[in-house]
């Protein structure tokens, strides 16, 4: 299954105008262990791509799409998570350089770049409870996967729900989570789980 750039629009738009209904349970994650922003930080940096990408013409390739999402998120709130997401996203359009449509292949590719732009400007790995925890193994899973996309779409968010619960007995080693050191073992990893929802937002866009 390959979706053009028109329809990936389409489907990260709806996906992204679903997400902002979980910003209340991130912004309560993130003030256990951070400043509280993440919910904040979602919903406006949703609104800003879902705008981004209307205002794109017609014709626009995936990677300027890939270009204009990444940098509305990153302008969107000023704070990491934003910055990080939004960088990860600049550094995934460069992948789809001359590529037409997203299937498996181009879809790992994205998901790469933008774990790799993250690990490297958060200077983060798996482990330190972060949204690489839920990422990275969800992307393995996706690398491994042979059925339809349906099915591939639910053995990562199955992988990823598994990581974020995961991510509960780590204490956090990044960001101002790492500020609280062992209090924040016991609390599962906010960005891990807006990854999770943001998952599930695109699978219930798919089912559309």
């Amino acid at each position: 299954m390959s979706i053009a750039c028109k329809e990936f629009r389409e489907i990260v738009t709806r996906s992204l105008s679903t997400l902002p209904t979980h910003a209340d349970e991130l912004r309560e994650l993130d003030a256990a262990l951070g400043d509280g922003d993440l919910g904040i930080t979602v919903q406006a940096g949703c609104a800003a791509v879902i705008k981004a990408l209307a205002a794109l013409p017609g014709e626009a390739t995936l990677a300027e799409a890939l270009v204009a999402a990444g940098k509305a998120f990153s302008t969107a709130n000023p704070s990491t998570f934003a910055a990080l997401i939004g960088g990860g996203l600049l550094a995934a359009s460069k992948t789809m350089a001359g590529k037409e449509a997203i299937g498996k292949p181009e879809a790992l590719e994205i998901g790469r770049a933008v774990a790799a732009r993250i690990a490297e400007r958060g200077k983060s790995k798996l482990g330190d409870k972060t949204v690489l925890d839920a990422l990275v193994p969800s992307l393995d899973t996706l690398e491994a996967a042979n059925g339809t996309a349906a099915e591939t779409l639910a053995a990562m968010i199955a992988t990823a729900e598994q990581q974020v619960v995961a991510t509960t007995d780590l204490q956090s080693q990044k960001g101002r989570a790492a500020w609280v050191q062992e209090r924040s073992v016991g609390h599962p990893d906010p960005g891990a789980t807006a990854y999770l929802r943001f998952l599930e937002a695109l699978r219930a866009a798919l089912e559309d």
